[in-house]
C-alpha cells in the first residue's frame, strides 16, 4: 500500500531514509532509516500487529542523529510487500526476514524497541540471535498473553473497513479504542488514523496492512508459536525496560510482575491511563527509552 505523501516526511525532527531489503522468499520489504552515529548500536523500532513504520515517527524524531533508528514495515504492512502465502504472516517469518535486514543494512548489534508483536520479535530475537541485542524495551507483551485482550484483537484483525474521510475513520477508531485511550482527543485520534490507514486506490480511507494478517492467528498458537518465557532468561544481563499500560487486556500485572522479578535489574514502567498499547510519547515512556540508552550507552 502507498503511504500518504504527507507522512514521507517528518515536518520537524530528524529526517529518514525509505530503504529496502529482500526477504528470502523474495519479498521487497521497506523500513525508514534515520541516521546516527556510528559508534553505538542501531534502534530498532518493531510495530504492532496490524501497525507500522509511522508508529515510531516520534520516536525517530527524537533520537535520529545521535541514534541510528531503524523503523521496518514488516511484510503485508506500510510500504512492504504482501506475502503470496498467507501462511508466512506468522512471528518466525518475521524474525527471519528481520535477520535479512540486519546483514544487508550492515546492523551488527540494536537496541529493540517492540510493541507488542515487535515485543514478541525481541524475545524471539533474544533466543535466536541474542549476540545481536545490545538492549531491550518490550511495550506492553509478555510471554503470557491475556486470553482476553488476544480475543479482542481477534475480534477486529483483517476485517477490512473502508471510511470516506479521515474524520470519519477517526471516530472509528475512537469508538472502537476509546477505552485504551480514555484521554485522546478528536486530534489525537485524527493522527492515529494517518498512522495506521492511507488513502486507498479507489479514494476511500483503508487500514495500511494485508486483510490475510488474520487468518494465522486464528490458529491455535498463532499469536507466538513458541514458548517465550525462555527468552526472558536470554535478556538476562542486557539492559531491559518493561512497559506496561495500566489499563492493559494484553500484558497482566501478574505476568509483569513476573518478568520484572526474572530480570534483575531491568526497569519496570506503568504508564498510567492508557491500555494496549502505550504510543511511547507518553512522559514516562519517553524517560524510560531515555534511561534505556543510556544504560547501553
Amino acid at each position: 500500500m502507498t503511504a500518504d505523501p504527507a507522512l514521507t516526511a517528518p515536518a520537524t525532527g530528524a529526517a529518514f531514509a525509505d530503504q529496502f531489503w529482500t526477504s528470502k522468499d523474495g519479498l521487497k520489504l521497506h523500513y525508514r532509516d534515520y541516521a546516527g552515529r556510528a559508534d553505538r548500536p542501531a534502534v530498532l523500532c518493531l510495530p504492532g500487529l496490524t501497525r507500522n513504520a509511522r508508529d515510531f515517527a516520534h520516536v525517530a524524531e527524537r533520537l535520529g542523529g545521535e541514534w541510528r533508528v531503524i523503523c521496518p514495515d514488516l511484510r503485508g504492512r506500510g510500504d512492504s510487500a504482501y506475502a503470496r502465502d498467507s501462511a508466512t504472516y506468522n512471528p518466525l517469518q518475521y524474525a527471519e526476514d528481520l535477520g535479512e535486514l540486519f546483514d544487508q543494512a550492515g546492523i551488527d548489534r540494536f537496541v529493540a524497541i517492540g510493541t507488542s508483536l515487535g515485543g514478541l520479535l525481541t524475545m524471539i530475537m533474544a533466543l535466536t540471535m541474542p549476540q545481536r541485542i545490545a538492549g531491550a524495551l518490550l511495550n506492553d507483551v509478555g510471554p503470557e498473553v491475556s486470553p482476553a485482550g488476544l480475543e479482542r484483537i481477534r475480534g477486529y484483525v483483517g476485517q477490512g473497513r473502508t471510511f470516506p474521510t479521515w474524520m470519519h475513520a477517526a471516530r472509528a477508531l475512537e469508538e472502537s479504542q476509546g477505552d485504551v485511550f480514555p484521554g485522546y482527543e478528536i486530534s489525537d485520534w485524527l493522527d492515529m488514523a494517518k498512522r495506521c490507514m492511507v488513502v486507498g486506490g479507489n479514494g476511500r480511507i483503508v487500514f495500511d496492512y494485508d486483510m490475510k494478517i488474520a487468518e494465522p492467528l486464528a490458529q491455535p498458537g498463532g499469536e507466538s508459536g513458541v514458548d517465550l518465557w525462555p527468552a526472558i532468561q536470554a535478556l538476562k544481563g542486557k539492559p531491559v525496560t518493561l512497559v506496561r499500560g495500566e489499563l492493559s487486556d494484553i500484558l497482566s500485572k501478574d505476568v509483569h510482575r513476573k518478568m520484572a522479578k526474572g530480570l534483575p535489574g531491568s526497569d519496570a514502567v506503568t504508564v498510567p491511563k492508557v491500555g494496549h498499547a502505550p504510543m511511547l510519547n507518553e512522559p514516562e515512556a519517553v524517560a524510560a527509552i531515555d534511561r534505556l540508552l543510556a544504560r547501553v550507552e
